[in-house]
């Protein structure tokens, strides 16, 4: 059995990726500003990602992690026609969870990802790699749709990447986008 604290984040974690998180908190930090998760393919991955500054208590409130579709419905509080309608993996469903958890968690902003990352479960209208990420304010909200090559902890990684760039460009950072 792998000791979890052995493991070296660098192994998993890009630096491009601790400092895209460090700037998101950074901007929050300064503007006083709260947020919260909801994740799906990602698993918990973005708030983990998140957390790994200290002082991230600051800004991050929590998450939560909604494989289940009846999770997403009956804790995350997606409707059920959504999830009929769009499916799981839609805009308007990551939309619906980064509302939801913004207003459980009583954040300024709340962030969701929705997708498939693989190797299964992709179909035709909806290949493996796409994934939908939302920011959400109490003013605004922005949904990026995202489609990524690579294994299922590179689809994971990059989804993670790409919402915390929405992020940034949210709080009014600009940049380009890499991939």
């Amino acid at each position: 059995m792998v000791n979890p604290a052995a493991i070296d984040s660098s192994v998993i974690f890009s630096d491009a990726l601790r400092d895209r998180a460090k700037s998101v908190g950074r901007r929050l930090a300064r503007r006083k500003m709260s947020l919260s998760v909801c994740e799906s393919c990602t698993a918990g991955m973005l708030g983990a990602i998140l957390t790994m500054t200290p002082g991230s208590s600051r800004y991050f409130f929590g998450g939560i992690v909604a494989y289940a579709d009846r999770i997403k419905q009956n804790v995350v509080g997606v409707r059920r026609a959504t999830l009929l309608i769009h499916g799981a993996v839609s805009a308007e469903a990551c939309r619906e969870m980064a509302d939801r958890v913004r207003r459980r968690f009583r954040t300024d902003l709340g962030v969701a990802i929705t997708g498939i990352a693989g190797p299964r479960g992709g179909s035709r209208k909806k290949p493996v790699g796409l994934v939908y990420v939302t920011v959400t304010g109490p003013d605004r909200t922005e949904t990026a749709r995202c489609r990524f090559a690579g294994n299922r902890h590179q689809v994971r990684i990059k989804a993670c990447s790409d919402a915390l760039e929405l992020l940034n460009i949210f709080l009014g950072s600009g940049g380009q986008k890499e991939r």
